[in-house]
């Protein structure tokens, strides 16, 4: 059946929403896809849900080609799994947490890996049961601090996320690659560009983590890749380490005075104008007090030297302390702990004492992979005013640990030595992991083996943001006129629009809709009777579906106008041509 705009759920906006600062925000809220209710949440309208569920199909035929079968479980879900799995403490502030009436703790699921091992714990018992996956398309909750960019970081999201369950590690690496092909597939079906790269597993826990990145300046990760093939997000990147120097002919560890120099710069210069060498930010040790903030509450305080030409990287070092929560040191850690000299704290003092497990303060003492073993530093000398040159690692001072929370730079060489890194912005589309027994173990999914013996079932993850790709498509394909749908997305096929007052243009657009219909195409026909071309014109170009079809003042004598929103070409050709043109 014909869809008539007179009839259809639609109003479109002439301005552009407040607070909506990138095109695809603006346009789905303008051309009447989605209409916000809070802030990240949002209401789906008729012409949002054919487009979404038009990537749900393509989502669906690809899991179904990859062997996954779809299931579907509730967003509410109690707290018992979560908290056997530790991540109803993991997640934090990002659960949204609540109680029903009897005071039972619930939550609104941001993913439901708890749920998928126990349908299967309770329905499976042998290996002859397996490989098994399954999948679902689910809407999830996370209490994101700042939502923005419309539908690219909501509160609410639809996502796919699909489980493997194997009785072997050979098993996963089988159910792994055939999730990961399937999602090189999707992505190209969708026209999207991707970069898969090296990712953190987060919360999700597991071995290997991929995240496929779709490059585009409005992304909130960062990734880096070589020309000769390396790439990962800037949370999984590791440093190259530099081999260990020689120090027995290093000169020894000296105090000078250095007045008035707190930070990096003012070090350098004084350190110039005292020493008889020439001095860079990259000879001298940042000592950075981090506040750790663990799940259960609990609050510790940690030292990380890096390199004093590096900055510290809050993803990277959320990364490098999860599940804690990291933040700066205040003035009263400071003031509770008198041996951090504030802008001159350092791994080595002249009296002996050092930052660590061992020393009076308690403090751990973590290093950069750079502070490698014979490197020798300029840094503090934890006394007001003091610095010291000539501080050798390994010699001097020992670390506790060594974490990777510094910047990752243009040019700093890759890990697997395939050359100097680039840097780019991404968004994240799609996650596969290799979660392995963490969960199985959790939760007691074990099966019978071939011998008849208990084991532990290994599991995959593999996650598709569904909402986040509709509003990449819409944030790849727009001008200035409106959004223009790429044909395999598009809630219609053709848009036929019936021009002026002449009762003509709307019996031959009635023709011409019903025509199009029974060639298998899904129209749109703009039969709005007493709305102006011109505004007429204006929604269709807002709308964005790729071809349409303008019949007007030349109904009468069988001419007509096709536009292809795709190219910005506008044909006036007859009515048979153009609906020849259409059906093909």
């Amino acid at each position: 059946m014909v869809t008539r705009l007179s009839k259809f759920f639609l109003r479109t906006l002439r301005e552009d929403p407040a607070g909506a600062e990138i095109a695809s925000h603006r346009l789905l809220i303008r051309a009447g896809y989605i209409r916000p209710q809070a802030a990240g949440i949002f209401a789906w309208l008729p012409l949002g849900l054919k487009v979404k569920a038009k990537i749900e199909t393509v989502v669906r035929e690809e899991m179904a080609a990859a062997g996954a079968q779809e299931v579907h479980f509730p967003a509410l879900m109690p707290r018992e799994p979560y908290e056997a799995t530790g991540r109803w403490d993991e997640y934090g502030d990002l659960l949204f947490r609540l109680q029903d009436r009897k005071g039972g703790d619930y939550l609104l699921a941001p993913t439901h890996e708890e749920a998928f091992t126990l349908l299967v714990k309770d329905l499976y018992s042998s290996y002859k049961d397996l490989p098994l996956t399954i999948f679902q398309i689910q809407d999830k909750y996370r209490d994101e601090a700042r939502p923005r960019a419309g539908l690219l970081r909501g509160r609410e999201f639809t996502m796919k996320d699909a489980y493997s369950f194997d009785a072997s590690d050979a098993g996963l690496d089988a159910s792994y690659m055939a999730q990961r092909d399937a999602y090189e597939r999707i992505f190209q079906r969708l026209g999207l560009e991707y970069a898969i790269v090296k990712a953190d597993a987060g919360a999700m826990g597991g071995s290997r983590s991929e995240e496929f990145l779709h490059p585009t300046p409005v992304g909130e990760d960062t990734f880096v890749r070589s020309e000769g093939g390396y790439a990962a997000n800037v949370e999984a990147f590791t440093t190259a380490v530099p081999a260990a120097v020689p120090f027995d002919d290093a000169p020894e560890a000296t105090v000078f005075d250095s007045p008035d120099t707190p930070t990096i710069d003012t070090l350098v210069a004084h350190a110039n104008a005292v020493l008889d060498r020439e001095v860079t930010a990259a000879d001298t040790l940042k000592n950075v007090v981090l506040a750790l903030t663990h799940p259960d509450g609990s609050r510790e305080l940690v030292v990380v030297g890096i390199p004093g030409d590096r900055e510290v990287d809050d993803k990277r070092a959320e990364v490098a302390f999860a599940p804690a929560e990291v933040s700066t040191a205040t003035p009263e850690d400071f003031a509770a702990n008198p041996l951090l000299v504030r802008g001159y704290i350092g791994p080595w003092s002249p009296t002996g004492a050092v930052l660590g497990e061992e020393s009076a303060t308690g403090i751990r003492y973590l290093v950069d992979p750079r502070v490698s073993e014979g490197t020798s530093w300029i840094t503090g000398a934890n006394i007001d005013e003091k610095h010291a040159y000539s501080v050798v690692a390994g010699r001097d001072f020992t670390a506790d640990g060594i974490v990777e929370i510094a910047n990752v730079r243009e040019g700093d060489p890759a890990p697997d030595g395939s050359g100097p890194v680039t840097l780019a912005r991404g968004m994240e589309i799609g996650h596969v992991f290799q979660l392995g027994r963490k969960y199985a173990e959790a939760l007691g999914l074990k099966v019978l083996d071939e011998n008849g013996k208990l084991v532990t079932v290994t599991m995959g993850s593999y996650g598709i943001g569904i909402t986040r790709i509709l509003a990449i498509i819409a944030e790849l394909n727009n001008d200035d006129r409106g959004l223009i749908w790429p044909a395999s997305v598009s809630p219609f096929d053709v848009h036929v629009v019936a021009a002026g007052r002449d009762q003509v243009a709307y019996e031959v657009a009635e023709q011409a809709a019903a025509q199009l219909e029974e060639a298998g195409l899904d129209v749109l026909y703009d039969d709005r009777p007493k709305v102006s071309p011109g505004v007429k014109f204006g929604d269709a170009e807002l709308v964005g579906i790729p071809r349409v079809l303008v019949i007007g003042r030349g109904a009468a004598e069988g001419q007509v106008e096709l536009w292809d929103r795709r190219t910005g070409e506008r044909d006036a050709l007859s009515l048979t041509e153009a609906l020849a043109r259409l059906s093909a």
